[in-house]
């Protein structure tokens, strides 16, 4: 099984432990001197913050979806639902950007995106790690030698401008389909939204188990994820996602990664940059897996999207039950 219910970070702590990075996700985030809500509280920190995890622990709240903690600088614990594990990735820039673009993601925790190829202009949007974004072109400031990428912005249809290496690109192997020599109708998946819970079969066999969030109580409303039997009939690689007012907890999430819908109303597995807590409903309706895990349930899904492509549409698709 290539997963199961896997941590937010696959560490293996029997082996020397290799460094990662944090973001805070969420408004503010308290770090505390034990791994628990209940600990005393030592500093908070903002959103976009950036530290070094230096380990991981385990809450002894044996109630709590996600008992997972961040040891962060050996100086406390902050909860990992509200950290996404990052990298700094910087990429070497291409120059020969074909016609039909290419698809890239952010390499480095957060990048801005901005109206010119100018770090003076105005600041669109500010896109985060494992976000994903079509390159349109490339091009070379004439006052620093900044190499700046063009991406597109495919809800406004606007186009945007960040520093190149800051975007990794995806070569076709990496976009290549994951068991196409399975037949379509000998693959299915099962969402259990009682344990929060997405399981692929082949043959029905189990072949990958994550953790998901799924439609919840928020501030603006109650949302679900509808029930019943589905296919992944329209996918894109990437999509800017926006509605409601975000005062009022709703969102405007450009480059969410690997969209495979499922309703013609627009729910979707999708990858979720903006959080780490799966294990407990939380979204607008979507099945919220990390990007990782949707990039594999998108890869394994038919229709496949060639990796050239930024989306494709067939009613012939891989099956999907929900069901509590």
């Amino acid at each position: 099984m290539a997963s199961l219910l896997a941590p937010p970070l696959n560490f293996n702590l029997q082996d020397t432990f290799t460094p990662h990075q944090g973001r805070v996700t969420t408004r503010t985030i308290w770090l505390y001197d034990e791994p628990n809500f209940q600990a005393n509280r030592l500093k908070i920190y903002p959103r976009d913050s950036l530290f070094t995890i230096t380990n991981t622990a385990i809450s002894d709240d044996d109630s709590a979806h996600n008992r997972v903690w961040y040891e962060i600088e050996e100086l406390g614990y902050v909860y990992s639902g509200n950290v996404q594990p990052v990298k700094t990735l910087l990429n070497t820039a291409r120059m020969d950007i074909p016609q039909e673009g290419l698809l890239s993601e952010v390499s480095v925790p957060y990048t801005d995106a901005y109206e010119e190829p100018d770090a003076q202009s105005k600041v669109v949007y500010r896109i985060y790690y494992e976000s994903t974004h079509w390159i349109n072109s490339v091009s070379i400031s004439e006052k620093d030698g900044q190499v700046w990428y063009q991406i597109r912005d495919d809800k406004w249809n606007k186009l945007y401008y960040t520093r190149a290496e800051h975007l990794r690109i995806f070569s076709a192997e990496e976009l290549a389909p994951i068991s196409p020599d399975v037949p379509n109708e000998e693959k299915k998946i099962e969402v259990r939204l009682d344990s929060q819970i997405v399981i692929a079969y082949e043959y029905n066999r189990p072949v990958f188990a994550v953790s998901a969030a799924t439609g919840g109580i928020l501030r603006s409303g109650t949302y679900t994820t509808p029930q019943g039997n589905f296919v992944t009939w329209y996918k894109r690689a990437s999509r800017h996602m926006a509605a409601g007012d975000l005062a009022a907890n709703g969102f405007d999430l450009p480059g969410v990664p690997w969209v495979s819908y499922i309703t013609e109303s627009g729910v979707a597995f999708h990858g979720a940059y903006w959080h780490n807590d799966f294990g407990r409903p939380r979204s607008h309706g979507c099945i919220n897996l990390s990007p990782q895990n949707s990039k594999w349930i998108y890869l394994w899904t038919t229709p496949d999207v060639p990796h050239n492509k930024e989306f494709v549409v067939n009613r012939i698709a891989t099956k999907v039950n929900i069901s509590t």
